[in-house]
Order: structure tokens, then sequence, then C-alpha cells
């Protein structure tokens, strides 16, 4: 049932459960918020959103306040503005004045909404005692005291990915949002995903900034500098350039990222085809077991390892699925032990000078290269991870004129990749390309699918499944002729929360399932461009998969540069040297460490 509403003179006919917020967005009419969230929370907390409505004593929250039939509206009156300017001094008088060495300087939607406003005095003093950063974790810095208590990190934190790390504290002026009692988040279950970073509107909650390491690296002559690329940071970047979520930038970046300084320019890409040939291998070997050996002792279904958000996540709050996770490391991973062994002794340089830098669209591949075991080359495989949001930073520190750069390729072998390592951007893509690789080896035939496409575990929703029967094997994967594959994909850790919870019910049965930490699978990575919405990661989906459908090579298998690693050192999947250099293990975090 709709009802006729009237806003700032103009007839509009909306559902009866909308709010006054998205019926002025109906018509245009922009209505300035702080603690919304679309299609999460609208706690109406920060008041910015306050409109007069007619009839009413006071001025009204428009995201929470629901419109009835012949309501008046009016959403800039002298007293809606007075008040939300009153509402801004407040809110800027307990805000450190540190705009100009903020690293939301200029993306702040704080300090926009003042500017918008005409803010030129803050009429209030604080009284607020400063309070200590918390940089007790690798991925990211929270900082107290540029809260304005809006609590979408809370949303986020708790709704969304299901951590329930960050809440308010203590009450009334006292509030603070912080984990435990106020604790550190390095003392808190904090899987570093960033998701907290990506939504607050001020500078509170940040990745921790590492250009100034990257760029001490580049400036030492004695180092050799390579750089590699996540494939979502393709469809991403070109946003801190104000161009079109979804906008392709891939060479543009190329020849950013040689102008910066790097030595070479590879591809996190050629890892994602190495991690499908073993994590392909690993999942037909547990199949094997399973099913010819009889082995009631395999862990199925075999989960994806790639997302550090997740494998943190199941650490702490599922360690009993640590023999389902994959021992594959994540492509970020691999990369670095093999460029520091494989590539070291290629052009002929020790791997002690060989300093790896990632380009991530991820918070938690911060602290992903700082575990302990991510040294297998010998000497720490990753040494530095910048986010998107860096990388975009980093090129206009260096006066870069990003728009007009012509398009250049990455450098062989480490930047040579193919589709497959494309869609691992997305929610639903390394399944996908797992697939495409195992089905093709299992029957010699391609995938039967169009394009190469599997549509069920395509998109953003929640929890994804899909079945493919195998039909018309080789000889030697006859032991799965017929047998019906199940899979299974989540995005958001709420989501794979659902996923376990229904499994472990025996609800739901699967072979291979796909977990990513983040909304969207990478696309949507808490280090990606601020702010990330559904229409956003669709955009950056699609584009995702318009990069793949353009490849020569759509399968980690046809890889070339794989094919030689094989022939050149690694010998072949699961060998002892790729078990040595390219898998890991997992830590029970649930349970407290024992005492020395």
């Amino acid at each position: 049932m709709s009802v006729n509403i009237i806003i700032n003179n103009m007839e509009v006919n909306v559902p009866r459960d909308t709010t006054i917020l998205d019926a002025a967005k109906k018509i245009g009419i922009k209505i300035p918020t702080l603690c919304y969230l679309a299609d999460l929370q609208n706690p109406g907390s920060c008041r910015m959103c306050i409109v007069e409505v007619e009839g009413a004593k006071a001025l009204q929250p428009s995201c929470v306040t629901k419109v009835s039939e012949g309501m008046n509206i009016r959403t800039n009156t002298k007293k809606v503005r007075d008040a939300r300017k009153i509402i801004l001094e407040l809110l800027l008088s307990d805000h450190p004045w540190e705009c100009n060495t903020c690293d939301r300087n200029q993306s702040c939607e704080l300090q926009k909404l003042a500017d918008e406003y005409g803010i030129n005095e803050v009429r209030f003093q604080s009284v607020r005692e400063r309070m200590p950063l918390d940089e007790s974790t690798p991925g990211i810095i929270r900082d107290p005291n540029k809260c304005i208590l809006c609590r979408r990190c809370v949303s986020v934190c708790q709704d969304v990915q299901g951590v329930d790390t960050l809440a308010p504290r203590a009450r009334g002026f006292d509030t603070i949002i912080a984990p435990g009692q106020g604790d550190m988040l390095s003392e808190a279950v904090c899987v570093q995903c960033g998701q907290c970073a990506a939504v607050c509107p001020v500078g509170a909650i940040s990745e921790k900034d590492d250009i100034d390491k990257v760029w001490e690296a580049i400036d030492d002559p004695n180092k050799f500098v390579v750089v590699q690329t996540a494939p979502a940071i393709r469809a991403a970047l070109g946003e801190c350039f104000d161009l079109k979520p979804g906008a392709l930038i891939k060479g543009k970046m190329t020849t950013a990222l040689r102008r910066l300084g790097f030595d070479k320019v590879f591809d996190t890409n050629f890892t994602a085809d190495l991690t499908i040939i073993e994590e392909g291998t690993e999942l037909l070997t547990r199949l094997k077991k399973a099913l010819v050996d009889k082995d009631k002792n395999v862990a199925l279904p075999m989960f994806t390892s790639c997302s550090p958000g997740w494998v943190n996540y199941m650490e702490s709050f599922y360690p009993e699925l640590i023999p389902n996770v994959s021992t594959c490391k994540s492509p970020q991973q691999m990369f670095g032990a093999v460029a520091k062994t494989y590539y070291a002794s290629k052009v002929d340089k020790k791997k002690e000078d060989i300093i790896v830098v990632s380009i991530m669209p991820c918070t938690a591949k911060k602290f992903e290269c700082n575990r302990d075991e991510m040294n297998d080359s010998g000497v720490k495989d990753v040494d530095y991870v910048l986010t998107t949001r860096e990388l975009g930073k980093f090129i206009k520190q260096a006066g870069i004129d990003f728009i007009n750069l012509p398009d250049e390729e990455m450098d062989a072998p480490l930047g040579t990749s193919t589709g497959a390592a494309d869609i691992f951007a997305n929610t639903g893509g390394v399944m996908e390309a797992a697939l495409r690789t195992a089905y093709e080896i299992v029957t010699g035939k391609e995938l039967p699918f169009k394009g190469l496409h599997i549509a069920p575990i395509e998109g953003l929703k929640g929890v994804k499944e899909a079945s493919l029967k195998i039909e018309g094997t080789t000889k030697e994967w006859r032991f799965l002729e017929g047998v019906t594959l199940d899979v299974a994909v989540a995005h958001g850790l709420g989501n794979a929360k659902k996923l376990i919870e229904s499994i472990k019910s025996g609800e739901k049965s699967y072979h291979f399932i796909e977990i990513m930490a983040c909304p969207g699978g990478c696309i949507g990575g808490g280090g990606q461009p601020r702010m990330t919405t559904d229409a956003i990661r669709q955009a950056r989906i699609n584009a995702i998969y318009k990069e793949d459908e353009g490849r020569k090579f759509r399968k980690s298998h046809d890889n070339p540069a794989i094919k030689e690693i094989y022939e050149e050192f690694l010998i072949k999947p699961l060998g002892e040297k790729s078990h040595h250099l390219l898998h890991t293990t997992y830590t029970n975090k649930k349970e407290p460490s024992p005492k020395k």
C-alpha cells in the first residue's frame, strides 16, 4: 500500500513503510547523514538528518521516521538548517583539529558537511581528555579521539561480519567505541578485515599506512623492489582518480607503478593461477582418498584459504575446521615465496636483497604477511602491503598524472596470468576458477557452462551453491565418473557462519566451499575506495568478468608461465618443493595458549 506525501511542496507517492530519507531521495532531495548506512543501519543517533514535519512537536530524524498519508515535510527550513549547524558544532567541538594531517583529509564526511553548512567557527569547548591511539595490530589503527559515535563500525562488525569486536563501552559522555573493556585490538578477537575502516565516516579507524616504508625501500640502491597487484585493484583504483566504479585501469596502473620506481611490476594473478593448480590437486587428492581408499578421516568439505580475514575468523571461532581448510597459502604469500626463490635465481639476486610489495584491497593482508610462518623462502616472504587507497595516495604523492598515462604490460614471468586469476577478485570467482581447471583435468573437456561462468555462484547473494555432475572422465579419474560435486560460496563472515552452522547441523553437505571475508569478495575489501555500496560492488564485479572474457587464456592450467615454473622449479603440484614454499599450517586461537 502506498501513501501520498508532500516534501518541500512536491507531491510524492511512496510505499507506506518508506522512511522520509528514502522518500526524499526518490525526488532528488539530499538529506545529510552521518550514522546512516543503506540497507544496514539507521539508528537515528547523529541527528544530522532531522527534518520538519507539519504537526510534529519536534524535528524528526528522517532515517527512522516512516511516512504516513498526507504528511507534509520540509527539509531545508531555517529551523532545520540552524539545528544541523549546532549538531555539527557539537561534533566538531569534541573532534581533533587535525584535518590537514588526518588520513581522511578531503575525504572526511564530517569535514564535507562542515564545509557545506558553512561552519567557520565552533562556539563550544571540549572537555574530553585525549585518548591514546590503538596501533597494536599490523593492519588497522584506531583513533578514539576522532570517533563521532556513529556506530557504523559496530553495525558492520556485529551485523555483517558477526565478529562482535567493536561495541559502545561505558555510558553517556564517557561512551567510546572499542573492543572488550576498552582493550587494544590486538587483545581482542579482531580478524583485521577492515570493514570497520571501510565505513567509518571520519578518521577514527583506518589502515596502517606503510607508504613511507615503501618509499624508503625504493630509494635504497641496494634493494631490488618488486610489486605485485591483486586482481581486485584493477577494477577499483580508478575511483581514487574520480573514474567510475568498475573502470579497468590495469595498463595505467602498471605504468604508474613503473614510474614510482619499482624495479619490476608483477601480478598476484600469476600465483592465483598457481593456487588453482595446487588447490585443485589438493581437492582431487582428498576426493580420491575418500572415494577410492574409503578413508573416513579425509577432511571434507575442503574450504578455500586465500582470504586471510576468513582464516583469522576460522582460527578464532571454528578451529575444528583447520583440517578442512586448504593448506595452500594465499596468492599473495605464494608470490612472495616464489619471488624470493625461483625468481631470485632467474635474475641472480640474493633473496635478502629483494623487497616484495603487495597492492591489496584488504587490510588483513597486512596482518597475513606478518604471520610468523610466512617466511618459507628463508626470509620474510612479503615485506610490505599497501591497500588500494594507499596506492592512490602513493601515486598522487609522486605527482603522476594517472588519468593520462599510457597503458603498459606487466613484466614476465610473474606478470603472466589468465582470466581465471582475474575472477579471484569476485565472490564465487575462486570456486569458478578452480572448477574450470579441475573439471578439464578430470574429463579432458571444458566446463559445461556458457562462457565458462557458473551462474548460480555469481552475484551478491550471501550464500550460493551449485552442483556439477562429472561425466566422461579420463581413465585416471574414472572413480569420479557420475559423481555430483556439490559446492558452496559465502561472502561476508556473517554469511560464512550461517553456512558453517548449516553443515554442522547436518542440513547441508558439500565437497568444496569458497569463503571470502568481505561482502562481494575482494572487490569489496576493507582497503578499497570508500564508500562501497552493493551497486559499486556489482560494477566492479562486472568489470572483472569483462577482463576475464577478454583474455587469451581463461583457465589457470593454460598459463604458459605456470607450466614453466613447474618444469623448471616446482616439478609437480603438492610435490616436496611446493609443499615447503606454497603451503602452510593454521593455529587454534580459540583455546588459550598453555602457560610456559
